[in-house]
């Protein structure tokens, strides 16, 4: 086991290819199916944050094999400036009748895609990976709700990284979920997947305090490749950061984070520390996903986009912080890590020292190594034993 600061400092040095993304959902190269609910220019009245607001049938091609049936909601929720918002889920039904007392829920935080509304998971198909993992759920007789963030085709920026805001949506979706005229249970958990790992956890830390009065019973969390701590590198950022040698999506990871940050924090200004390059490639994040961003920045690197160090700017780290930090502490539920140390997009070391930090401060986590699996891999290969952890959280 790395050590606490040794596990850190291996991470900041790494850490921008650990923000993100997994081959979770199909490019985005075809238009988006809305389904028959198109929300994306939604200016109707928002009521309570956890309302279903419509839902339609899912379009078939967007569904995956183990539903039996499949739907696309619209919800409210609370946004990255803690005004009312709307956003979209996909919910996937199994296809076995519901359980007495209705069915156990799963809320699926989903990996990056970009900021553009052409980028929304529950109006494009599922990638095979995810067919196969989210189908083996529904085999399990869990319904599904997978929410889109706020943002992803509906009014709004969606907020990347944006741990508070992530975690009113995924919550939200479920809370609205239960209003449909689905026999849904009470008792629900949360699952992701990378940058999905990170929404997973942060949604685990205030799902019961979020979903209050709901009726719902939050029972626990599955996170695989899990970032963690990387608000710490990117104070560190600027024209002299030094990197390993990455991949050219380090340059669209890089743009969606700065579209985001400026966006939520206009107060920070960060526009005044970027270069021309860093201004064109914050601006063509907010609408570009991630495989088409990342041709398009491929001659690029993260330090170009700087003209001045990001911690130029008075208040950088606690706003980091409260943007993009992931809690090590408050959480009331059981917290399943599944990490491969082949893992070569969100290193191994990060999701080490997380589960040090959560150790550490006498959190309820349990903590599974794949040595022969890499990022996307570990998906899969942690179901032997993310499906037990469920089935006693649940109990």
């Amino acid at each position: 086991m790395f050590g606490l600061r040794r596990a850190l400092r291996a991470t900041l040095l790494v850490v921008l290819a650990v923000v993100l993304a997994v081959p979770g959902l199909a490019q985005a190269a075809a238009a988006p199916n809305w389904s028959g609910l198109d929300a994306r220019f939604y200016s109707g009245p928002i009521p309570a944050a956890g309302t279903l607001i419509d839902t339609v049938p899912l379009a078939p091609e967007l569904s995956v094999a183990g539903a039996g049936a499949a739907y696309r909601i619209l919800y409210s929720t609370t946004d990255q400036h803690g005004a009312p918002a709307v956003s979209t889920a996909a919910v996937f039904v199994p296809h076995a009748p519901a359980p007495a007392g209705g069915y156990p829920v799963i809320a699926w935080a989903h990996g990056t895609v970009g900021l553009g509304d052409d980028c929304t998971p529950s109006a494009l198909p599922r990638t095979p990976r995810d067919n196969e993992y989210l189908t083996h759920w529904l085999d399990q007789g869990y319904v599904i709700v997978a929410s889109d963030y706020a943002g992803l085709g509906t009014p709004g920026l969606m907020s990347y990284l944006n741990s508070v805001t992530t975690a009113h949506g995924v919550i939200d979706s479920v809370i609205a979920a239960h209003r449909m005229d689905i026999a849904l249970s009470p008792k629900w958990a949360i699952v992701g997947q990378s940058q999905g790992g990170g929404a997973a956890v942060s949604s685990a830390r205030w799902a019961t305090e979020f979903s209050q009065g709901s009726g719902l019973d939050y029972r626990g969390v599955v996170a695989t490749g899990t970032p963690a701590n990387i608000q710490k590198f990117v104070a560190q950022a600027g024209p002299d950061l030094q990197l390993p040698e990455l991949g050219p999506v380090a340059n669209a990871y890089t743009a969606y984070i700065l579209a985001a940050l400026r966006e939520a924090r206009p107060d920070l200004d960060v526009n005044r520390v970027l270069s021309p390059a860093g201004l064109n490639a914050a601006a063509r994040a907010e609408t570009v996903c991630v495989h088409p961003l990342t041709d398009e920045l491929a001659h690029l690197s993260p330090a170009a986009m700087f003209d001045a160090p990001l911690n130029s700017i008075p208040g950088i780290a606690e706003a980091l912080d409260e943007f993009m930090g992931t809690p090590v502490s408050g959480y009331d539920r059981p917290i399943f890590l599944g990490v491969g140390l082949l893992d070569r997009d969100v290193p191994p070391a990060s999701t080490l020292a997380f589960y040090e930090q959560l150790d550490a401060n006498n959190q309820d986590v349990e903590l599974q190594i794949y040595p022969e699996e890499d990022h996307s891999g570990t998906v899969l290969a942690s179901l032997v034993d993310s499906t037990p952890f469920l089935r006693n959280a649940f109990g």
